[in-house]
C-alpha cells in the first residue's frame, strides 16, 4: 500500500493505520489529477536509551601544560 487517494484513505482508515502501524508509510493523493498532498507515516520511538561513551578508548583529549581555563566572567569580560 504505497498511495491511495483521500476517497480510498476514508474508506479503508483501518487498513491504513495497521500499514502504518507495521512500519510502511502511505502517501495520499488528492484531486483528479491524483497528485500527492501528504504521508502518513509511523512514528519513530525516540524513548530508548542512548549509548553513552560510544568513543570510550578511541578518542583522547589533552591540553598543554600552560593552558589554563578561565572562568565565564573573564571570557564574556575580555570579548566586550
Amino acid at each position: 500500500m504505497d498511495a491511495l487517494t483521500v476517497g480510498e484513505v476514508k474508506a479503508r482508515f483501518s487498513e491504513v493505520l495497521d500499514t502504518v502501524r507495521d512500519g510502511e508509510s502511505v502517501t495520499v493523493l488528492y484531486g483528479r489529477s491524483k497528485h500527492p498532498v501528504a504521508k502518513i507515516v509511523p512514528i519513530v520511538d525516540k524513548s530508548g536509551c542512548r549509548k553513552v561513551g560510544v568513543l570510550e578508548g578511541k578518542a583522547s583529549f589533552s591540553t598543554a601544560d600552560n593552558f589554563k581555563f578561565s572562568s565565564v566572567e573573564e571570557f564574556l569580560e575580555e570579548s566586550r
